[in-house]
């Protein structure tokens, strides 16, 4: 124990009293914050550029200054030196990871296609016990078909509460006392992408009672099992709750569950229990498949009044369907990017608060949610078709 408080004291009592006398001297420090790190991570490789580079820092600053004491240029140094550390463990911290995830178990919604399945594929290879829920008898076979015997699947429609009642009901009685460890709030639908003055109550109606409503009736009824495990819940928003790009209710829904998210986040910090949401950007799915999305717009067109086909034109649809070509570069077709941010929501001992998938989201969307609104207008209505004849209000 005497030999642990001297190497502190060898640490720290040189480095507050300035006592560094010479280059070789001063190097120790770079023993000392290898150590930390070893200590930290055992694994260092990564870190070995980075320790070489400080250590030649180190070097060249004594050549240059002759290793003068107490001067503002050598504390400026040890700031830097300091911040340099802090960088360090502020990154590998995020790297540490639970244990024992085989005796923890986790719900995920919307497992039929997209990145809920790929997600309870994934989280059963890694030991998890699996509970997936799923709209249909088919995406439920199929999903049975390609993970082990751990994972179970469940027909759930998030917008039934009798439906969510018998799930949680189910999955308490599978979970037993060990609760739920994750809940991923990850079904969802689009709803109709299109102009808001086509649109109808209606057309909102559904993308809000799935996103919102479904995710809150879900989270509601699994939350007492979230607190007995001291788990985590994670919430699948999406850009479009940062930036609305398009009308429909999709938008407003999303903005919605971040709210709600806030919400429940602060809420269950006393019962050490972690909410993260996670906004994915555009990515190629069944959820925003551009055949389906071209069909629903023009079911609404054929009953627009004449008024409003006078002033988007005829040739709207397929002028908008040129515009979106030029954004293909954009959308993402790896999933895992998502599930990442979830196994890292899940697993990691410091899990995130906010997690970014895409580089769309993270170069563009979510830099764009914090910009001025009127720079906003201006990149998202370059994307916009040019309107035929907007002032042709009120002809019939």
């Amino acid at each position: 124990m005497q030999e642990e408080h001297n190497w502190w004291r060898s640490f720290f009592i040189p480095l507050s009293e300035g006592t560094y006398k010479d280059k070789y001297h001063l190097s120790r420090i770079i023993r000392d914050i290898i150590i930390i790190i070893i200590l930290i991570r055992p694994s260092t490789d990564r870190l070995l550029p980075y320790v070489r580079l400080f250590q030649d820092a180190t070097f060249f600053y004594c050549s240059r200054k002759k290793c003068l004491c107490h001067t503002q240029g050598e504390m400026l140094f040890w700031v830097l030196a300091l911040l340099i550390l802090c960088g360090f463990l502020w990154h590998y911290k995020g790297q540490l990871k639970i244990t024992d995830i085989t005796d923890k178990y986790i719900f995920i919604t919307g497992c039929d296609t997209g990145f809920g399945n790929l997600a309870a594929r994934t989280f059963d290879k890694k030991g998890f016990h699996v509970i997936a829920a799923c709209l249909t008898e088919s995406g439920s076979t199929a999903l049975k078909e390609e993970t082990s015997e751990r994972l179970h699947t469940v027909l759930l429609d998030v917008t039934d509460p009798e439906s969510v009642k018998r799930t949680a009901q189910w999955v308490k009685n599978q979970a037993g006392e060990k609760g739920l460890w994750g809940l991923i709030n990850n079904a969802g639908v689009l709803g109709v992408l299109a102009p808001t003055d086509w649109l109808t109550v209606e057309d909102y109606r559904e993308p809000i009672e799935v996103n919102l409503f479904g995710l809150i009736s879900v989270t509601l009824n699994m939350l007492p099992l979230v607190k007995k495990a001291r788990g985590r819940v994670i919430n699948v928003s999406s850009i479009g709750g940062r930036l609305a790009f398009s009308g429909g209710g999709y938008a407003p829904s999303k903005y919605a569950v971040e709210a709600f998210n806030d919400s429940l986040r602060r809420d269950m910090k006393a019962f050490d229990v972690h909410v993260a949401c996670i906004e994915p950007g555009l990515f190629k799915t069944d959820l925003s498949d551009p055949v389906k999305t071209t069909e629903r717009k023009l079911t609404i067109w054929k009953h627009l009044s004449p008024d409003i086909k006078q002033q988007y034109g005829e040739g709207y649809i397929e002028k908008s369907l040129d515009k979106l070509k030029g954004t293909t570069s954009l959308v993402n077709t790896d999933l895992s990017l998502v599930v990442e941010c979830m196994d890292h929501a899940l697993t990691s001992l410091f899990p995130k608060t906010h997690y970014a998938a895409g580089k769309d989201a993270k170069i563009f969307w979510i830099p764009l949610s914090h910009m001025p609104a009127v720079l906003q207008d201006f990149l998202l209505l370059k994307q916009k078709v040019e309107l035929a004849n907007p002032k042709a209000v009120g002809l019939s």
